[in-house]
């Protein structure tokens, strides 16, 4: 038993393992059909739902395992629990979608849990091999996902898209990882972190070249510019559901994975790592706010609003500081809401069988269904940064690091790219509220409402301390434990 018990802090991931595997076989041994689906459905966001208490019911120091390769902190626990909020939400989501499609197979509930294990290793790797089998596990499962409604050219597409860029930026990853052990000596976050801290540091080339490398693959997996290219084509062309959880968990992981390998293993390189997150940044916010100003696919707006979001993300980690960090996971947690409530919405807008999927098709939606509309006005808003809502907090926590960081103009473009932004959001509330109506979209499903709701409660009672301050509370004592 006091075995069994060292391995408490993996508990979460091993009882999702145990649970993918248990419900493989479930599947195996019943009929393929979409009840057979839904109900592995409802069992895998139960096992994350379990998995999730299991966190929150860790102790709040620091533990590691198998010889320091994966650790528990409390930013490992908080970006797990986001994680494992995203994909519960996008599988409740998929539901009605993959039912109406025929494509509530039980193989997708279960390539999400495998996925999310992958998430949950990348935040807690404190080693290069971790880090480099939790990004592959994660992976794998999202480009099978991708490209799932094989009757389907543009998913099919989607699929190939992302399996072969992303098997790009893998390999450029793994490049920079076997530089950085090569003139490291380990792979251990702990023994590169004394190196980088040394005084030669700087002056190590090859050590600054793995570490650009690795920036490099971490960029791609969140669709930062100029890495960016797969992200509209494969939002588009996946099944909107994938698309919601391609938004949600996996930005989370990837960005909790990037701040891990920085703030552990490179935080005496803080004047080699900030110029790359400068740039980065800076190209993702304004591709962000102009690429979005014309288009017309409601999937490939949010696909370049999220580039744009994970430029503003970046701006709190530009500041290399631990205020940065916490303004960073408080941004992450509002983007997740946000994206999850506006993805439901997406997913209301079905005529029939068919998903509409055009912005022009809002046109009226407050005279046909003006709760709905209300809701994703709602979203909008707070997506542009209006205050008091949400998501004028979020950006809010990291402009004012940058700012204290004497980092003006990056904080000047951010509030820049943020008006221009606010243009393509505002038109959708302007088309569904003013423009002449179009047929009525179907009636919304419980679990679309459910999500609905419970977005816009967040977006409007995070600006309440009672409710927000834990969030962000609980962010601070996260961005301590890493070393920015």
């Amino acid at each position: 038993m006091s075995t069994l018990m060292t391995y408490a802090p993996a508990f979460p991931e091993l009882l999702l393992a145990v649970a993918a595997l248990l419900f493989l076989m479930l599947g195996a041994f019943n009929d393929d059909n979409d009840k057979t689906g839904a109900f592995v459905g409802w069992l895998a966001i139960a096992a994350m739902i379990a998995a999730g208490a299991l966190i929150v019911l860790q102790p709040a120091d620091t533990k590691s395992l198998f010889n320091g390769a994966f650790v528990v902190d409390q930013f490992a626990r908080f970006m797990k629990l986001l994680i494992l909020g995203g994909s519960a939400v996008a599988i409740l989501l998929s539901f009605d979608y993959l039912t109406a499609k025929g494509l509530m197979k039980f193989e997708y509930p279960i390539l999400i849990l495998l996925s999310t294990i992958g998430m949950m290793m990348m935040v807690s790797a404190s080693d290069l091999i971790s880090l480099y089998m939790g990004l592959e596990l994660q992976s794998l499962a999202l480009y099978v996902l991708a490209a799932m409604h094989r009757e389907n050219v543009r998913s099919s597409e989607s699929g190939l898209k992302y399996f072969v860029l992303g098997g790009l930026s893998s390999g450029m990853l793994l490049y920079g990882a076997s530089l950085v052990y090569g003139f490291t000596g380990s792979t251990e976050f702990s023994v590169i972190a004394n190196i980088a801290q040394s005084g030669t540091a700087a002056g190590n080339i090859g050590l600054i070249v793995g570490l650009v490398f690795m920036l490099v693959g971490l960029a791609f997996k969140i669709s930062a510019v100029p890495f960016h290219m797969w992200t509209p084509d494969v939002y588009q062309g996946a099944p909107t559901p994938v698309t919601a959880f391609f938004a949600a968990a996996p930005k989370m992981a990837a960005m909790g994975l990037m701040m891990r390998a920085l703030g552990s293993a490179f935080p005496g390189l803080e004047a080699q790592w900030q110029q790359v997150i400068w740039f980065v940044s800076i190209a993702s916010m304004l591709l962000g706010a102009f690429a979005a100003i014309g288009q017309n696919n409601i999937k490939r707006l949010m696909a370049y609003s999220s580039i744009g979001h994970v430029g503003f993300a970046l701006v709190g980690l530009a500041a290399g500081t631990q205020e940065g960090a916490q303004g960073v996971l408080v941004y992450l947690a509002i983007y997740l809401a946000m994206t999850l409530g506006t993805f439901a919405c997406i997913l209301a807008m079905q005529r029939g069988q068919d998903m509409i999927e055009d912005i022009d098709q809002l046109a009226g939606l407050a005279q046909n269904n003006l709760p709905m509309a209300f809701v994703l006005a709602m979203l909008m808003f707070s997506l542009a940064g209006i205050p008091p809502l949400a998501g004028f907090w979020a950006k809010v926590y990291v402009f004012w690091p940058a700012v204290k960081a004497g980092l003006y103009p990056l904080a000047i473009i951010g509030v820049v790219a943020s008006v221009i932004g606010a243009y393509y959001y505002l038109r959708i509330v302007k088309i569904m509220f003013f423009d002449e109506p179009k047929e009525k979209f179907a009636p919304i499903s419980t679990n679309l409402a459910v999500v609905m709701g419970a977005s816009l409660f967040f977006i409007f009672a995070f600006a309440i301390p009672q409710l927000g301050g834990p969030i962000v509370s609980a962010a601070e004592a996260a961005a301590k434990s890493l070393r920015l």
